[in-house]
């Protein structure tokens, strides 16, 4: 009896976005890969990038616990966060990937060795394995260098005239193999200018997911961040991502209908508001995809990333696509 292949899901982004879709995925027998940006500077992983010279491991080490198969004390290994000392801020899980490069000579060679011994069901691949930053210029000339000020930006919705890597990145050629060869293809959710469109800006990139027969769907964000995306709807992110990728590609737009409490709504005010619908389009896939707020988080409502996608019902969501391939 001949086994039928895996379909091949290959999901493009970085940070807590990929996480969510990835730790979805996993449980569902699929051939997966996660194609990480690396131009994330901050906190941790910009302290390691300066001071050893290594790639950014923070995205990758996201992706790495989502996908593992591992016990739980290691992936919380991963993720432990040294709170003082020397090693203050930083996550034992970047640590090691930056060690893992140093012995192998390779921050490739670092992700597999991870991989195996977080026992991952899938692959990570890094969408270029040469040093880069994130600049913006803005419409008021000023220039923001690297994501972390990118990302705390309060000005870029009043315009801005480029965003783009330096130096500019050659692609790693795993990327494109995957893009070529994948059966669905799924961009978000996740930080618009940080996140997703880092990964569009490495060369060959856009070519490829634009040639590739994957069917391709958007993951639309739940929030907006205040500053950046500020009243954005869902025709706004899809419009910034055609000016990157050169068409519409997307056959799939996945968008949340579920509301958060009006607490939850006014816990975020000062950050941003929820991202609302303004198309009228036969490939908008609406759902009720909020993630419950953890029991423990219910007394801080503080706490970032509170309003978030739940794994399982975008996992389901994006399995009834790959059902129909």
């Amino acid at each position: 009896m001949i086994r039928a292949a895996l379909k091949k899901v290959v999901v493009i982004g970085g940070g807590t976005g990929n996480f969510v879709v990835l730790k979805g995925l996993k449980h569902f027998p699929l051939d997966l890969t996660a194609i990480v940006s690396m131009a994330d500077d901050g906190g941790s992983t910009g302290i390691l990038r300066d001071e050893l010279g290594v790639l950014p491991p923070g995205d990758v080490r996201q992706c790495l616990i989502a996908l593992s198969n591992s016990s739980r004390l290691m992936r919380s290994l991963m993720n432990y966060r040294f709170e003082n000392g020397g090693l203050g801020g930083h996550s034992f899980g970047n640590l090691l990937l930056s060690a893992l490069e140093k012995v192998t000579g390779s921050f490739e060679k670092a992700v597999e060795e991870a991989s195996k011994i977080l026992n991952i069901q899938g692959k990570v691949i890094p969408v270029t394995t040469h040093q880069v930053r994130l600049k913006m210029v803005l419409n008021n000339r000023r220039i923001l260098e690297g994501e972390r000020e990118i990302y705390l930006s309060q000005e870029i919705d009043q315009g801005y005239k480029t965003i783009y890597l330096e130096p500019f990145p050659k692609v790693n050629p795993r990327v494109i193999d995957d893009i070529l060869n994948a059966d669905l293809l799924v961009i978000g959710p996740g930080g618009l200018h940080t996140s997703l469109i880092p990964n569009l800006l490495v060369e060959g990139v856009c070519d490829a997911i634009c040639q590739s027969d994957a069917r391709k769907v958007f993951v639309v964000n739940l929030m907006n961040r205040k500053g950046q995306t500020t009243g954005f709807r869902t025709s706004n992110y899809v419009k910034e991502l055609v000016r990157y990728l050169g068409k519409d590609i997307f056959d799939h737009i996945l968008f949340n209908v579920q509301k958060p409490t009006k607490q939850l709504i006014e816990v975020y005010a000062n950050e941003g508001d929820l991202v609302e619908n303004d198309l009228d389009d036969s490939r908008l896939i609406p759902a009720e995809l909020l993630g419950s707020l953890a029991e423990e988080n219910k007394k801080d409502l503080l706490k970032r990333n509170l309003i978030r996608h739940d794994s399982k019902k975008l996992a389901q969501e994006l399995m009834k696509i790959v059902d129909h391939l």
